[in-house]
């Protein structure tokens, strides 16, 4: 996998911009509300001074219309040397569309952080194709403007991750997960979310060390930059570690043998080092999304000594740990622990 620009470390102060580059409900009248607690936090926790793009809060229907206007809010931020880092709002469904309206030279001379999950998954391969690395991690509407706080988890990722440029090392599960949904009104922000007890990871199958960098995202999402230019070559998957997740949609587990057979058929699983698998969305096929991996790894493609991290603490549920793309990551599988081995930023 190729060497990833690393952006600069965020810092008390800088200058952030949010974007909306898939469904703009952060600029509903509805939501409005919810975007601008997320913004507070942000200034109050981290102390970033959070500006808008012009399109970021035209609201859902007119984002919708114009991924055009997305992409030149993407493109703009880049530009923006007073801009140190850029924020997703949220995820959605088709921000593959921005696509014909990137300009990946843009993203290669302006390195700055992108952080984002879900649909971001395509701007994280946009800026792949470009040559930076961005951050797996959370967004403005659902974790920055979470129920009573931020989850400490949450933020201590964020800024270990962000604002640190010493090796992040040990990922250790949270001890406490939920996935639950509290509706998005005003009135209902100061309703906790109900929390279980985190089993921590599963180590599937594998043995010794192994070390890979970085990539992965939303898997509904990765399914739909298949076969685009924004897809990369097969060389760019070699000895890499792949992080894969679902989304709050819980795709049944047959997807889950469509898409890793796809992955196969590749030769991308021959090629890569290991596996790090997120929580499925309210645990929903728990069980049965990890038959689905064995069926297809172990029984098809043989592949018994690939290691297989599952029940990370990343995507759809909440805390959420923030993962950088490219970065050097190591499985201890005899002793079952994943470290990040460098910084994520400069």
């Amino acid at each position: 996998m190729m060497n990833l620009i690393k952006p600069q470390q965020l810092k008390k102060g800088d200058k952030i911009a949010t974007v909306s580059l898939s469904w703009g409900g952060a600029g509903d009248s509805d939501l409005r509300w919810r975007y601008e607690l997320g913004k507070k936090r942000l200034h109050e926790e981290f102390y970033l001074k959070v500006v808008e793009m012009p399109n970021t809060l035209k609201g859902s229907d007119y984002l919708y219309n114009h991924p055009e206007k997305r992409a030149e809010d993407l493109m703009d931020a880049f530009c923006d040397r007073s801009v140190k880092g850029i924020f997703s709002c949220i995820g959605g469904s088709e921000s593959i569309r921005m696509l014909p309206y990137i300009d990946f030279d843009v993203i290669r001379n302006n390195p700055k952080v992108f952080i984002g999950y879900s649909d971001s998954t395509i701007t994280h391969f946009m800026c792949l194709k470009g040559g930076l690395s961005s951050f797996y991690g959370a967004s403005i509407l659902a974790e920055f403007a979470e129920n009573i706080k931020v989850f400490d988890f949450t933020s201590d990722w964020i800024k270990r991750v962000l604002f640190d440029n010493s090796p992040i090392g040990t990922i250790k599960p949270s001890d406490m997960w939920t996935g639950e949904l509290i509706k998005w009104v005003e009135s209902n922000i100061e309703i906790a979310k109900v929390m279980s007890k985190n089993q921590g990871y599963e180590f599937l199958q594998g043995f010794g060390k192994v070390r890979g960098r970085l990539i992965g995202g939303c898997m509904e999402v990765l399914e739909m930059m298949e076969s685009t230019s924004l897809w990369p070559a097969t060389e760019v998957f070699k000895d890499a570690i792949l992080f894969f997740e679902t989304s709050e949609d819980t795709p049944e587990p047959d997807y889950i043998e469509y898409w890793l057979r796809n992955y196969g058929t590749q030769g991308i699983l021959q090629n890569i080092k290991a596996i790090l698998w997120g929580k499925p969305f309210q645990e929903k096929y728990y069980d049965e999304y990890k038959n689905a991996i064995k069926k297809v790894i172990v029984d098809e493609l043989g592949l018994t000594n690939l290691p297989i991290v599952y029940n990370m603490t990343f995507g759809h549920n909440e805390p959420m740990i923030c993962l950088p793309y490219g970065s050097l990551a190591e499985i201890d599988c005899d002793q079952q622990i994943v470290s990040i081995l460098d910084s994520g930023v400069e």
